[in-house]
């Protein structure tokens, strides 16, 4: 293993002299306004003696390995009698109430790279400046101080001296990890079919420090082909850490099984699964602020204890190890969770902490270019989850309520807020929106009115904790700190959405594609290998999720047996909108039919609630008896939990669910707990406003645009829920597609090599021969 430890400055510096407790009340909300745009101005300022963003390093050797400090300096000034450390923060406080001593932290950085400064250029005196430049009156305050070269480097080295037992552990750590990485074999005795390509292909990605889009079958072993050979990468020093990336809790559960696997092989590695705060709060409520929760009081004055008691005790750090070492030491199981992630080799977590603006690891990705390997699973769901993540709104009706909270008391937040809602009148007057409209010119008019609700409503927010409506103003807040650091990334892949109703008015800004941010986001790895069952058609996918030509991309065919798979399809009616009326008792028939020819559990997928809920009332009117449970919508974690286990427990059920949802993909019901499905439709997304911006944008850049924005998000849907029927190579299993456009060759060009034994039937007395022959 490399002796060579990497550290940014920001995490040494945080790591070693953080105390006291978490308040999330509000301020920490103030960084989502930082933006390279103030530090830009405050840097535009200078002349050219002013360098900007100088990168840093230092390393500090000790006897078995060296630590690397590394970190950003936001501005060198070289003046003619002195030379300037420049760090630039920008704020939404109130100038006048921000003292030299403001935040020791801030200092504390800044030291550290004028200690490095000196060190590289002979210097024995340097001046640390702090520029506070104020997001809405682009106002700078300063503060000077001049360091010697003796006085930075005592400080220096007591950061470093503090952080030394922790470096060790580390270091000691990774040579007991590479040792048994390199005993490791593939935890089964032999590969799947296509399973050692994926593996190889894989390795050879990240070696090279390149992308992988992989397209692989259902069955294959994506996870345990994916994350083994990234293991294997770290063993021999190609990578540092491992981000295994998921779009949904329940498809989490196979690469932590499978990181079990592996450590029962052998594998000494820390394993954390980062859960989403909300999930892991032990307390009713989550506030974040010592006033409401005793976890959040003296959390930075106990975390490091409880860092390396698990770190000493545990390798595989799943929620409930969070939890009850969160309890056993009185922290926050949130933030123990994002703390004990630096030290991990192996990271669990959603999309989220890599890609979204608001909520990426930031203690990661200070430094661009780190050896991170990134794994993502089920990658086809980022494409609309990234929308998602570089889209924001407000909405009048918010507006107006937190308006009239301070109607009578706080006149000036009242007409800061009628700012915005007057704004927003103008808009709707000059634009003539009627329903919905939207443009790709940006309306930068409301940015100000915003900022300065922000920078009014942060007095508030700091004297009036106990108001009654506190938590309603805080939301509408980070809302509004939301929109304007969004609204920094605007550009040509941008629209202003607009929608209006006799009740509300909403403002949007709405990312259409995605691709270029996740392209930036992607260099903050070395690696980042797409996979999935469906990455259908693999063009649209390198496409939309920040591929290039050039990329790596591999097609793997199904491990299993052909004849196990018995595909139909009842081509002969059609599920369009306007057709369903008519359509409903056909549809049932075909159910009936399909699941009464052999006993077992059978899911039937739909493209909404309404047409399922609709289809479901007319099946039990004529079947009073058969063993039916339907998906509801915002199903809580126990409900789902149940309604599975319906398949481990009986062998005759027949489960209503929608395409898309939680229960079409990411879930293995292997061997009997699953024998066939019923795919009502072609999974188009419904036809919207927001959809046909899609198709429009599209379509003047690509000629695509009913493509990408109904067909194959529709397709994908399709291919996850009949995915679900063969798991293994032992299973044998039915699916029955229902859509006359499945005879279209819009259609049949997207299905899957393993599927090009389907049958076409007219009716279900055909399909029912069919079954019983293949049954």
């Amino acid at each position: 293993m490399s002796n060579l430890i990497k550290v940014s400055v920001r995490n040494l510096v945080e790591f070693v002299l953080r105390t006291g407790d978490i308040d999330n009340s509000f301020m920490s909300m103030s960084r989502a306004v930082e933006g390279t745009k103030a530090h830009q101005k405050v840097q535009n300022s200078y002349g050219s003696e002013y360098k900007k963003e100088v990168t840093l390093k230092h390393s500090v050797y000790y006897d078995d390995f060296t630590i690397q400090l590394e970190g950003r300096a936001d501005g060198i000034l070289t003046l003619e009698d002195e030379i300037i450390i420049d760090e630039i923060k920008s704020t939404t406080k109130d100038l006048e109430d921000i003292k030299e001593d403001y935040n020791e932290l801030h200092w504390a950085q800044a030291k550290c790279y004028g200690y490095i400064y000196c060190l590289q250029n002979e210097l024995d005196i340097i001046h640390i400046q702090l520029t506070y430049f104020h997001i809405e009156s682009e106002e700078k305050k300063i503060f000077k101080r001049k360091f010697t070269k003796e006085d930075l480097e005592s400080f220096f080295l007591y950061l470093t001296d503090k952080y030394i037992e922790w470096a060790s552990i580390t270091f000691y750590w990774g040579g007991i990890r590479d040792n048994s990485i390199k005993k490791l074999s593939f935890p089964f005795e032999s590969y799947r079919k296509g399973q050692r390509e994926l593996a190889v292909a894989t390795y050879k990605t990240i070696e090279e420090g390149r992308k992988l889009f992989a397209q692989a079958p259902t069955g294959i072993g994506k996870t345990m082909s994916t994350l083994f050979p990234s293991i294997k990468a770290i063993g021999e020093g190609i990578g540092t850490k491992i981000f295994y990336l998921t779009a949904k809790t329940i498809t989490r559960e196979v690469p932590i099984a499978s990181t079990e696997i592996i450590i029962k092989k052998g594998l000494r590695a820390k394993v954390i699964v980062i859960t989403a705060k909300e999930k892991i709060c032990t307390n009713k409520e989550v506030k974040c602020n010592p006033r409401d929760c005793s976890f959040a009081k003296g959390h930075y004055d106990r975390v490091n204890e409880a860092i390396m008691d698990i770190f000493e005790n545990e390798d595989l750090i799943t929620r409930d190890t969070i939890v009850s070492y969160g309890l056993k030491h009185k922290v926050c199981p949130f933030e123990f969770s994002l703390d004990i992630s630096l030290w991990a080799d192996i990271i669990i977590c959603d999309y989220n902490y890599v890609f979204d603006p608001q909520v990426y690891l930031k203690r990661f990705f200070e430094n661009p270019n780190e050896d991170y390997i990134f794994l993502i699973d089920e990658a086809h769901n980022l494409v609309d989850r990234s929308r998602e993540m570089f889209s924001t709104e407000i909405n009048k009706s918010s507006i107006l309520e937190i308006r009239d909270i301070f109607k009578e008391d706080y006149p000036p937040i009242y007409k800061a807020l009628g700012k915005i809602n007057s704004i927003l009148n103008k808009v709707k007057k000059d634009l003539d929106i009627g329903f919905e409209y939207y443009q790709r010119e940006e309306i930068s008019d409301l940015y100000y009115p915003i900022k300065r609700v922000i920078t009014v409503l942060e007095p508030w927010l700091m004297e009036e904790k106990k108001h009654t409506e506190y938590e309603k103003v805080l939301e509408l807040y980070f809302n509004l700190t939301t929109f304007i650091k969004i609204s920094e990334l605007y550009d040509d892949h941008y629209v202003t959405y607009i929608k209006e109703d006799t009740r509300d008015m909403i403002f949007k800004l709405y990312c259409v594609d995605s691709s270029y941010l996740l392209s930036e986001a992607l260099e903050r790895g070395r690696s980042s290998i797409f996979f999935s069952a469906t990455l259908t058609p693999l063009d649209y996918h390198m496409d939309l999720l920040g591929g290039k030509k050039d990329d790596y991309h591999i097609k793997l065919s199904s491990p299993f047996p052909r004849e196990n798979l018995c595909l139909t399809i009842g081509n002969n009616i059609s599920t369009k909108y306007k057709d369903r009326e008519r359509t409903y008792i056909d549809i049932v028939r075909y159910i009936e039919t399909f699941i009464s020819c052999k006993t077992g559990n059978y899911f039937v997928f739909f493209p909404s609630y309404i047409y399922m809920n609709n289809v479901y009332e007319i099946l039990m009117e004529r079947n009073e008896d058969i063993n039916i449970i339907i998906q509801n919508n915002n199903m809580a974690e126990i409900e789902k939990e149940e309604f599975l286990l319906k398949f481990e427990e009986e062998n005759n059920l027949v489960a209503f669910a929608v395409m898309g949802g939680i229960f079409s993909e990411g879930i293995d019901l292997t061997g009997e707990k699953l024998i066939g499905a019923v795919v009502v439709g072609v999974g188009l997304p419904q036809i919207s406003f927001e959809n046909n911006i899609i198709k429009d944008y599209f379509d003047s850049n690509l000629g695509e645009g009913f493509e990408y924005a109904y067909v194959y998000p529709g397709m994908n849907k399709v291919l996850q829920s009949a995915g679900r029927v063969i798991r293994s190579p032992e299973d044998r299993g039915a699916i029955l597609l229902i859509d006359d456009r499945y005879r279209t060759s819009r259609y049949k060009s997207l299905f899957p090599n393993e599927w090009m034994g389907f049958k076409n039937i007219r009716n279900d007395r055909e399909m029912k021969k069919i079954l019983e022959e293949f049954w």
